[in-house]
C-alpha cells in the first residue's frame, strides 16, 4: 500500500487517531442517520484534500461501514494512484457513457466502475478519463441518479472534489450532497479565500460540516509520545496513589508504634509509660491535621453566639490553611 494511507498502514499512530476523531465528530453530526453523502474539498491545490479524503474513508471502513469513495476531480484525480487501482473506467466514463480515449461507448452497468481496494468494506470509483466538460457532467441528472443508487448499496459515499478556488465542480456537488468538509493548510490558506468558498457553498444551498486544518507542524519528540489520554490516566493513577498514601499515613504511624513496642521492652514500668507518652506525642505530630483535631467544640448546652462565631473563624482558618497546603503541593 502507498505510505499515504497511514490509517491503514499504521492504525496506532497519533495521525490515525486524529482521523478517527474526525470520523467520530462526523458521526455525532449524523445522529439522525441522514448523512449518506459527504464531499471533501479545499480552496487551492496541494492542501492535502485527497490525502484527508482517503484516510477518512479508511477509518469509516475500519468502523464496519460500507464506504464508496468517488474521485470527482476529473481533471487531476489522484485516488487511483493512492489506492493503486486502475484509473479507468471511472466517473467521467460512467457519466458520459463512452471512453474519451477511444471514442467507443462503454457499458452502463454500475458494477463495472466500482473497484475493490485492499481495505475491507472500502470501494472506489476513480475519476476516469479527463473529459472536455467536467462541470456539465457533474450537474447532469445522471450524477444525481448515481448518488441515489450508491446510497442504496452502501452506508456512506465520500466524494473527493476539486479545489473550489480554481473551478466550480465542488460548488456544484455541494448542492446535491448531504454535507461538505473543507480542507485548509496551516499558515497557507488565506482567510479571505476560505470565507469566499464558505459563502459560495452556502449561497447554492450547500451545508458545511466543518473545516479541517491540515499540515500542522509537529515535533518528532511530541509525535513519538503516547496519546494524551494515556498520559492523563497515568497522572490520575499517581494522584490516586498520593491520596491513598495520605489517607493511610496515620495507619502507618500506628503500625510503627506497635513495632517499636515489640522491640523495646524496658524493665522499669515508669520508663515504659514515659516512652509511650513520647511516642503518642510523635504520632500526633506526624498525623495529618484534620478539621476535628483543629476545632474543639463544647457541648451544645454551653455554645453561645460568641463561641459559634469563634468556631466559624476556626473553620475558615482551617480551610485557608488547607488551600495554602494544596497550592504548595501543586
Amino acid at each position: 500500500m502507498k505510505k499515504e494511507l497511514i490509517a491503514h498502514r499504521d492504525p496506532k499512530s497519533p495521525v490515525s487517531e486524529v482521523f478517527r476523531t474526525l470520523r467520530t465528530n462526523i458521526q455525532f453530526m449524523n445522529t439522525n442517520n441522514k448523512l449518506k453523502t459527504l464531499l471533501i474539498t479545499s480552496t487551492l491545490p496541494n492542501e492535502g484534500k485527497s490525502w484527508v479524503t482517503a484516510n477518512l474513508a479508511i477509518t469509516f471502513a475500519q468502523a464496519g461501514k460500507r464506504v464508496i469513495l468517488i474521485d470527482a476531480d476529473m481533471r487531476k484525480g489522484r485516488q487511483y494512484h493512492i489506492f493503486e487501482v486502475s484509473p479507468r473506467p471511472g466517473l467521467s466514463n460512467y457519466l458520459s457513457g463512452f471512453d474519451t480515449n477511444t471514442g467507443e461507448e462503454i457499458s452502463g452497468d454500475l458494477a463495472n466502475y466500482i473497484q475493490e481496494t485492499e481495505i475491507p468494506n472500502l470501494y472506489i470509483i476513480p475519476a476516469g478519463n479527463i473529459p472536455p466538460n467536467p462541470s456539465e457532467l457533474l450537474i447532469s441528472t445522471k450524477m444525481i441518479s448515481l448518488l441515489d443508487r450508491l446510497k442504496e448499496i452502501c452506508d456512506l459515499v465520500i466524494i473527493d472534489g476539486t479545489p473550489c478556488e480554481l473551478v466550480t465542480d465542488s460548488i456544484i456537488l455541494s448542492r446535491i450532497v448531504d454535507s461538505t468538509v473543507i480542507v485548509t493548510e496551516h499558515k497557507q490558506t488565506k482567510k479571505d479565500d476560505l470565507q469566499k468558498i464558505v459563502t459560495n457553498i452556502q449561497n447554492v444551498g450547500g451545508k458545511i460540516a466543518g473545516i479541517v486544518l491540515n499540515k500542522i507542524p509537529v515535533s518528532a519528540k511530541k509525535y513519538e509520545q503516547s496519546y494524551y489520554y494515556g498520559s492523563t490516566a497515568m497522572t490520575a493513577s499517581k494522584t490516586r496513589g498520593a491520596r491513598f498514601s495520605q489517607t493511610n499515613k496515620s495507619k502507618n504511624v500506628q503500625n510503627k508504634m506497635e513495632d517499636m513496642k515489640k522491640r523495646v521492652k524496658p524493665e522499669n514500668p515508669q520508663i515504659a509509660r514515659v516512652q509511650q507518652e513520647e511516642m503518642q506525642k510523635e504520632n500526633q505530630d506526624e498525623q495529618p491535621k484534620s478539621l476535628e483535631n483543629n476545632i474543639k467544640i463544647e457541648s451544645s448546652d454551653n455554645i453561645s453566639l460568641e463561641k459559634t462565631t469563634d468556631i466559624l473563624n476556626q473553620i475558615n482558618a482551617y480551610l485557608d490553611e488547607e488551600k495554602k497546603n494544596l497550592s504548595n503541593k501543586s
